[in-house]
Formats: structure tokens, sequence, C-alpha cells
């Protein structure tokens, strides 16, 4: 299959005249937050979800918020070094992520990554500190995301939990993106 070019994508933040019925994931939960719980949460400021759309198609969605992440271990250590001694720092969260089956493998989930580096990147330059993106891989039966994070920089925060394991990427790293 081929992969899908960012130029090819529209995205537009969620709204009431969105209809979000039709999309399609193995991942059922994913699919019960965007249809019963997306819309309110931005209603309530809590995320914000970008619909993601080919052709008109909807082809998957992410939710961002603010977070923080605290400094344990090697991280501390390491901001110890650099004399940043906070107990945590400011990031943007990945809430949740999720790409309809059909459009798999072809680089849209690649996509979305660099859309949540762009905008921690302008709340940065423009509004706000934010240090990292974060988020909480989830291991189902279907699959591991934790190798697809990895390879585009993030790390492991905690050993697994409940199925989800916290990960993060620093925004210090000089990063060039294609969104």
């Amino acid at each position: 299959m081929d992969r899908i070019a960012v130029e090819d994508i529209k995205i537009e933040r969620i709204h009431k005249d969105h209809n979000v019925k039709n999309f399609q994931s193995y991942e059922k939960e994913l699919v019960d937050f965007l249809i019963e719980d997306a819309l309110e949460n931005q209603n309530n400021q809590i995320s914000v979800t970008y619909l993601w759309f080919l052709k008109g198609e909807l082809i998957g969605y992410i939710s961002l918020l603010n977070d923080r992440i605290n400094l344990e271990g090697d991280l501390k250590e390491i901001f110890h070094q650099q004399k940043i001694e906070y107990k945590s720092l400011p990031a943007l969260k990945i809430g949740r992520l999720c790409i309809d089956d059909r459009y798999l493998r072809r680089g849209v989930g690649t996509l979305m990554i660099e859309f949540s580096i762009k905008t921690a990147l302008e709340i940065f330059s423009k509004y706000s500190g934010c240090r990292f993106i974060v988020l909480d891989a989830k291991r189902n039966a279907n699959n591991d995301p934790i190798h697809f994070y990895k390879k585009l920089g993030f790390k492991e925060l905690k050993i697994r939990k409940k199925g989800t394991t916290p990960m993060y990427l620093d925004l210090a790293n000089n990063i060039k993106f294609s969104i």
C-alpha cells in the first residue's frame, strides 16, 4: 500500500457537525471515545481532538491535552546535571491516537506524531513552556506500539503498569519534521 502524504490530509478540530459514527478500528475503546467523549471533552476544555481526513473520508484522529512529566530516576539526574531542579516539567500529552483499520501502516501515525511535535513547538514558541511530549502506549492483543514510538524518538519513562507504558519525547532535541 502507498504511504499517505501530508499534503493529501485535511485536519479539522472536531465539532458537532462531524459524523464520526462510521469510524472503524479494532480498538473499540478508541472508537467509543471518539463517538461518545471527544467532543464533550473538548467542550469542557479537557482535550482537543483533531480529525484527519483523506479525500473527505475520516481516516484517524488524535487528542491532545496539557500535562507534565515528573522528573524521577534517570531523568531527575539528567536535569540535575543541567542545573534544572524542578520536580516536573511541562508537556503536551497525546491522550488518544487512532487510525482507521483500512489506513494502518501507511504513515498516518508518523504524520500524527509529527503534527503533535509541531503543535508542542508552537506552544513553546508562542504561548507557554513545553519541554516534552508524553503518552501512555497501550498494548493489546493486536498491537504493541512501543516499538513504533521508540522509532520516532520516544523513550520509556517507567516500567509497564496495567498494560500501558508511559513514554516521553524531549523537545529540546533539534528535530526536523514534514508538517
